[in-house]
């Protein structure tokens, strides 16, 4: 395939949660500065064909694109820092590539050929890489994983063929690795870099860039013995120092001149990058007015990464606010009605995410009553919407027995069940599912359209009638329930078009109370922060009082 894009590979060395997705969104912020247009990929070397059925605790969290795509958290730092706009063929991982070599095989597409990693599986990974780089001046790769891991060589041996493929002048290489500070012997160490970098080019592959995670700015010196042992220009060696906020980073990069050596290996002629919006938004969240405590009440508190998207859009509505954004995280399971109002007592603001299984539920439950019933505002996604559901039928409407089947298959007041059958607005069909789908099958994936109710909470943060969010979730509102619900003082304030989907609810007579259906962290931006998020931790705010920021 023909294409004029410029390509840049992301890889990392010495240890995994570097930040090479970070680093690549950074990188596309940058290029963006600059005029040029950007999209990022990320290829992930485990064999899953997508993060879609694997642990949070093991993975982080899942993200999902508008399309439905379920993809690796990365994503998500890609569309926060770029305008970018990313789907299915943005993550690949080895258990997908392989799929769809052995599919082809079966199909009889290699005419009985012998099968074999080179050059059918790097193939494979090639054919990848050119999907995205259609209309684009930039296509950024990151390759999951650590140099060194055994799963990572097919798409490393792929980038590799890939420079001969498109030019040499087309493709640069960016190393991510560690020069970490020992405080024994008072000095930087250079050797993890240079032992990374043998690795690397053992394999076939000179970096052209070398970023250096560590926790100060690296002096000409040591630049100068890391350039004459990695066989780079001195100004090709990076800092990429610890940041007290992850926006940072393309300021950071900038000011070691990251952005103007990429254009100058990839033969480029932009602008002046633009980066006073970056500025201005280190400036808002570093000096705030106010501050507000939110309280998230889940399962998977132990790796914030479970809560990536999650965390970062209630960064942003506090940007929004002028306001700094304390979260502290409650496992739901240490959580009962005996000790919900001591955990709860220091927050201005209760949020339950989404989440999959009955582990925590009962505290989640309490934690939603106890916002009810104090006038804490509250905010449910997905399983943090069924939750209030659950809540408000049995203490409000009086259905002791209510439950989600999700959690009890017997519940004679199944308020959340898995639909049967419903009216997809999207691609205008009748979808069916029951609980012998596959679990892929029966989720309701990606971007849906929502109509809003007027005057209610949800109308008034979008400031418009109809709204596009993405889902992943399975179970929905029960719709046998509603005239109770509404009779009782829910309001069902967000529908699919078609009415058959409940999308959002609310309470009128509470200064804050919203869940939905959906997952609105997903698309939060630093700049232009989600308006549900922003709406929440305004309420939050109102509910501090002018509280100023501690020191």
């Amino acid at each position: 395939m023909a294409t004029n894009s410029k390509f840049i590979f992301v890889t990392g060395g010495v240890l995994s949660s570097l930040g090479k997705g970070l680093a690549s969104a950074a990188i596309g912020a940058l290029l963006e500065s600059r005029g040029l247009s950007v999209t990022i990929q990320k290829l992930d070397p485990y064999i899953n064909v997508d993060p879609g059925t694997m642990n949070p605790f093991q993975h982080g969290e899942v993200f999902v694109t508008d399309d439905g795509t379920e993809t690796d958290l990365d994503l998500g730092h890609y569309e926060r820092f770029t305008h970018a706009k990313l789907g299915r063929d943005n993550n690949f991982t080895t258990g997908k590539i392989y799929h769809a070599v052995i599919t082809k095989e079966r199909r009889g597409d290699y005419l009985g050929g012998t099968v074999q990693v080179i050059p059918h599986i790097t193939d494979e990974i090639k054919s990848s890489i050119k999907l995205v780089a259609r209309d684009v001046d930039i296509v950024i790769v990151e390759i999951g994983g650590t140099i060194g891991d055994i799963e990572s060589l097919p798409f490393l041996e792929a980038i590799r063929q890939f420079k001969a493929d498109v030019g040499k002048e087309n493709v640069i290489y960016i190393h991510l690795t560690l020069v970490p500070y020992v405080g024994t012997a008072g000095e930087l160490k250079t050797k993890p870099t240079q032992h990374s970098v043998k690795e690397l080019r053992s394999i076939g592959i000179q970096p052209d860039i070398l970023l250096c995670r560590t926790d100060r700015y690296l002096s000409t010196e040591i630049k100068r013995k890391i350039a004459l042992f990695c066989n780079v220009g001195v100004d090709e060696v990076i800092t990429a120092k610890d940041v007290d906020c992850i926006y940072e980073v393309p300021l950071v990069f900038h000011s070691e001149g990251l952005d103007d050596k990429i254009v100058e290996l990839l033969h480029i002629w932009t602008r002046a990058p633009r980066l006073e919006p970056w500025r201005q938004l280190i400036e808002r969240f570093k000096s705030p007015t106010h501050e507000v405590t939110i309280a998230i009440v889940g399962k998977y508190v132990d790796l914030t990464e479970s809560y990536k998207s999650l965390n970062e859009a209630l960064y942003h509505g506090g940007i929004a606010n002028d306001c700094r954004v304390h979260l502290n995280f409650i496992d739901s399971e240490t959580i009962d009605e005996d000790n919900c109002a001591e955990v709860l007592a220091n927050a201005d603001g209760v949020l339950v995410p989404g989440g999959f299984g009955s582990r925590g539920v009962d505290g989640k439950i309490c934690a939603a009553r106890y916002a009810r019933e104090n006038r804490i505002p509250y905010f449910g996604i997905c399983l943090g919407m069924h939750i209030a559901v659950i809540e408000f039928a049995r203490n409000v409407v009086g259905l002791a027995d209510a439950h989600s089947s999700e959690f009890d298959m017997t519940t004679p007041n199944p308020v959340i069940y898995l639909m049967k059958e419903w009216y997809d607005d999207k691609t205008g069909t009748i979808q069916r599912r029951d609980i012998h789908s596959d679990k892929g099958g029966t989720m309701r994936l990606g971007a849906y359209p929502c109509l809003l109710k007027p005057d209610t909470i949800a109308a008034r943060a979008y400031g418009q009638s109809e709204i596009s969010e993405r889902h992943r979730h399975r179970y929905e509102f029960n719709n046998d329930y509603i005239e109770v619900f509404e009779k009782n003082g829910l309001v069902i304030s967000g529908k699919s078009p078609s009415g058959d989907l409940v999308e959002i609810v609310e309470l009128a007579d509470h200064p804050w109370f919203l869940g939905c259906q959906f997952h609105p962290e997903f698309k939060s931006r630093p700049m232009d922060p989600h308006p549900l998020f922003r709406s929440f931790i305004a309420a939050a705010l109102k509910k501090a009082g002018d509280r100023p920021p501690s020191q």
